[in-house]
């Protein structure tokens, strides 16, 4: 039986004055908005990275059809690029939620552990909200998607295969972050 489709995402406005990224890969090109006032450490956090060019030649390595697709943490021949920043505070509290189209920081099981890595939430995951202290956090959402969602569910929809380790969930496809820029 196919999986229900997703609810339809309907691209919203960037308030005027908050930082866009453009995160360019090889199945096309995902607008996202950031919150620098709802979450100023990760917008902050995130800038840091794109404007050291750290994204560019990463992969997306993790996608779920009905959870998320996350990227930011390797490269192509599968080794890490660990975080050249130290971990952030987790701004999960923010009272953002973990809906369709918003993107957020991806960690260990260590609350504040937050550097590189990020998510595009292709459903709503609520169950990733601040619920409380510890394992109940959650994760910051930091922006949303305002251009190019059908790119994301077109990542999603990618066969998965297991390799073991961090890739349990990755693309039978290999998905190229090119490059990662503000716009200006």
């Amino acid at each position: 039986m196919a999986k229900p489709a997703p609810k339809p995402y309907v691209h919203p406005k960037p308030t005027p004055g908050n930082p866009i990224v453009v995160i360019e890969t090889n199945m096309g090109t995902i607008e996202v908005e950031l919150f620098k006032n709802k979450a100023p450490i990760s917008t902050a956090n995130f800038i840091k990275y794109v404007e050291a060019k750290f994204y560019d030649g990463t992969i997306f390595h993790r996608i779920k059809d009905d959870f998320m697709i996350q990227g930011g943490g390797f490269k192509e021949d599968l080794t890490e690029k660990a975080g050249k920043f130290p971990p952030i505070k987790n701004e999960a509290d923010n009272g953002l939620s973990n809906t369709r189209g918003t993107i957020a920081m991806a960690r260990t099981n260590v609350v504040d552990s937050a550097t590189a890595q990020f998510f595009i939430n292709v459903v709503d995951n609520k169950r990733l909200d601040h619920r409380g202290p510890g394992r109940r956090f959650g994760y910051a959402v930091f922006g949303q998607v305002i251009k190019g969602m059908e790119i994301a569910d077109k990542i999603k929809d990618i066969p998965r295969v297991n390799k073991g380790g961090p890739f349990l969930w990755f693309p039978s496809q290999m998905v190229i972050i090119k490059k990662v820029e503000l716009k200006k």
